[in-house]
């Protein structure tokens, strides 16, 4: 699956600046063990032409998925076809470009519109020819849709349903990948990862400057949003007109900042273990918070740390950044370093283990690390409810979901000797039936009586 941007005119070489990448040279990535290349075809004066294309890597798409040995799973486009997956692994690459960005030097030419190319497929679409039609030539694009010839020794059709798309017209970078973004998800209809609140987020800013304006812009946005709840939201927000960040953070956003706003008002923080660290968001949250010496950021995947290990490298020199220490670890084996400290922190780790694994890691914890505080955080499953989700979990990698009462049930036989008083909290906006997305629990150990 494949990208191709091919501009004509003057000054079309400052593109290579606005795509921060050397056409010399060939840019090639790894993103989740799927291969991301790009290349520069066509570089003079008056022409550019640049093919952004992925490899996937099949089995990844369906690692760790509850039916991962269904045949079927291995049978069907997805490592074929330019949807939502495509999007997402070159949203990396092409990130300067989407955010608008450049060195200061060249930010003039955010702005500038240029005669542009956009071509990009196979794309597997239901949608009608004429459907497709409706959604590019609104906004000023000549379109040519080509479809595959078939080959079959029986008759079944004389086309293939995946085709090959070529938009035409004069544009920005910036606005043209971001109606790309937008819209090839539309086409494909298929989402490969779970859909919250950040997708409206995504569909303000790519869409802002043409969205409003397009006669299929409710069509495109249901088509983005899929789930009504989403959709409710969105037009709410339209009505009143608020920015997006006003009404609601991102989910991760929000649990960051109520660990963060947790662990500030325990009376003892100083030192702070943070389970499960991935990139190092949170632990880098926690590196500004008053009072807190030191931060173990503990992760059992390399690629991981090594984003982390970067993330904290760009904050080191920040005034009041406390530098997290990296460590290599897993909750399945005992760490005599962690033993004794103020705060343990479980930020959506437990879900991710067989359930009957976690009386023994609890046991760890509580019984030989004994930390002053645990603070741990898991979906609540009630609230996939409001996401109008049925039996699917949210994360193809979730072991298990609780509801409100499975969790507080589950906290108080992990707490039977009674050392810790527990204190539960939703995190994110509350349904009055279903509660909040995130549920929260912090284990405050007892004060020993003299």
């Amino acid at each position: 699956m494949q990208l191709t941007i091919r501009a004509t005119g003057e000054n079309v070489q400052v593109l290579s600046h606005l795509l921060a990448k050397n056409p010399s040279n060939l840019y090639e990535r790894t993103q989740k063990d799927h291969a991301i290349r790009l290349f520069f075809s066509t570089f003079t004066d008056k022409q550019m032409e640049m093919t952004i294309f992925v490899t996937p890597d099949s089995l990844s798409l369906i690692n760790q998925s509850s039916g991962a040995y269904d045949i079927t799973h291995f049978i069907n486009d997805r490592e074929f076809a330019v949807s939502s997956i495509f999007t997402s692994l070159i949203r990396p690459a092409l990130s300067t470009a989407l955010n608008g960005k450049p060195k200061e030097a060249y930010e003039k030419w955010v702005e500038h519109s240029f005669s542009f190319h956009f071509s990009f497929g196979p794309v597997a679409t239901e949608l009608s020819e004429q459907e497709i039609r409706n959604l590019f030539e609104p906004l000023g694009y000549e379109i040519n849709i080509e479809f595959g010839e078939t080959d079959y020794s029986f008759k079944i059709k004389e086309k293939s349903s995946a085709c090959y798309i070529t938009l035409s017209g004069m544009t920005t970078l910036q606005k043209g990948l971001h109606q790309l973004f937008i819209l090839i998800p539309v086409l494909d209809n298929y989402k490969h990862y779970f859909i919250d609140d950040t997708e409206i987020e995504k569909l303000k800013r790519y869409g802002e400057g043409w969205l409003d304006t397009h006669p299929e812009k409710e069509f495109i946005i249901r088509k983005a949003l899929r789930f009504k709840e989403l959709y409710d939201q969105f037009e709410d927000q339209e009505e009143t007109q608020q920015p997006i960040r006003a009404k609601q953070l991102p989910l991760n956003e929000l649990r960051y900042e109520k660990i963060v706003d947790k662990v500030s008002t325990l009376s003892k923080k100083h030192k702070v273990v943070d389970f499960g660290s991935g990139e190092g968001k949170l632990s880098a949250k926690l590196g500004f918070v008053n009072g807190i010496d030191e931060i173990l950021a503990v992760e059992p995947s390399e690629s991981e740390t090594i984003k982390a290990a970067k993330r904290f490298e760009k904050l080191k020199e920040q005034k009041g950044f406390n530098m997290p220490t990296m460590i290599w670890g897993s909750l399945f084996y005992f760490d005599e370093r962690l033993k004794n400290k103020d705060v343990i922190i479980l930020c959506e780790v437990i879900e991710h283990i067989d359930e009957e694994r976690l009386p023994k890691i609890m046991e760890l914890i509580l019984a030989h690390y004994q930390p002053s505080a645990l603070i741990v955080t898991t979906p609540n499953k009630e609230y996939n409810h409001v996401y109008e989700m049925s039996e699917e979990m949210r994360h193809s990698d979730h072991r298990f979901e609780w509801t409100r009462q499975e969790f507080r049930k589950w906290c108080q036989q992990m707490n039977h000797s009674g050392q810790y008083e527990l204190v539960f909290e939703g995190i994110g906006e509350e349904d009055m039936q279903y509660g909040s997305p995130t549920q929260m629990c912090t284990f405050i150990r007892k004060e020993k009586q003299q």
